[in-house]
């Protein structure tokens, strides 16, 4: 496999980890409804002259797979951010980090039940090996801290919106489309535009401000276009298993944006978790026997 299609995922856990911080940085600037659906209202706007030529030619096929369409935007737009930004008012970035990191091996047990997919020996190794990664980093270099974390409605909130974007990335592969990926983002926005709409009416509607214009601008770009379409493709490219692990270096990128633009300082437990995530990715990229016999078991019985 071209090592250029791991550098997709990889760039687009990198601009998801800036977000991380925008998430957090929005408490208090801007409501959550109101950040969670300017922000697709944005990139539905910079999009529309560029893709609408190309949606119009798609029509009869965008009419015959809206349905689907419809539902991978309220889980990977309107419920995998939304939940996020209700989830940082009442949780810490750190537990928001962990359980981020839960999507890799959602993502393996969602595919073996839904997709039939034999989950490999890396996906299993290397998912636990970068989970124990995430928990060296975010727990200080003691994973057992985390146990002592007061548990909050924001956590709960964060273990769906993990579910909901696991659950995404297996119905992208579950279905495969006739359109191209610009058309099948611009539908999924469209959706999400549209079922966001009530909460942003029914919530507090923030006015848009010199205080708040940069988060809904990274929000609403990078962090909305280029990251939904580069992940559309990795999923395409290698898999929702394969591309999920890279997930779990959204700590660790995390942790070096906050020591480039906070100079907070890296200490061991960075590097060793750190290593350990790398480990992990690594070795579900390598580590590609399936570890279900069943096929060899009924062929030897007929």
């Amino acid at each position: 496999m071209p090592l250029i299609y791991f550098l997709v995922p990889l760039a687009t856990v990198l601009i998801w980890s800036g977000n991380m911080t925008i998430n957090q940085l929005s408490v208090g600037a801007i409501a959550p409804t109101s950040i969670a659906f300017l922000r697709w209202v944005l990139a539905l706007a910079v999009m529309t002259p560029f893709v609408l030529p190309a949606v119009w030619r798609h029509r009869e096929e965008l009419g015959r797979q809206w349905p689907k369409l419809a539902f991978l935007g309220l889980l990977g737009m309107g419920l995998w951010q939304g939940l996020a930004y209700v989830a940082a008012e009442t949780t810490s970035a750190t537990n928001m980090g962990i359980l981020a990191a839960m999507v890799p091996l959602l993502t393996v047990l969602l595919s073996a039940l839904i997709l039939r997919v034999a989950p490999t020996l890396g996906g299993i190794a290397g998912g636990i090996v970068a989970f124990i990664g995430v928990t060296v980093l975010l727990g200080r270099g003691n994973p057992l801290s985390l146990l002592h974390f007061e548990v909050a409605f924001g956590d709960a909130l964060m273990v769906v919106a993990a579910s909901c974007y696991a659950l995404y990335g297996v119905m992208l592969k579950r279905w495969p489309m006739a359109l191209p990926p610009w058309v099948m983002l611009y539908a999924q926005v469209c959706f999400a535009v549209l079922f966001l709409l009530p909460g942003y009416l029914l919530g507090p509607m923030t006015p848009v401000s010199t205080a708040n214009i940069g988060l809904i601008l990274y929000a609403g770009i990078p962090a909305s276009i280029i990251t939904t379409f580069l992940w559309m493709r990795a999923v395409r490219q290698i898999g929702a298993n394969q591309a999920s692990i890279f997930i779990n270096l959204m700590p660790l990128f995390s942790a070096l944006i906050a020591m480039a633009f906070l100079g907070e300082i890296v200490a061991g437990f960075h590097l060793v978790g750190g290593l350990l995530i790398l480990a992990g990715v690594i070795m579900a990229q390598l580590l590609t026997q399936p570890l279900n016999r069943l096929p060899r078991t009924r062929e030897s019985l007929s």
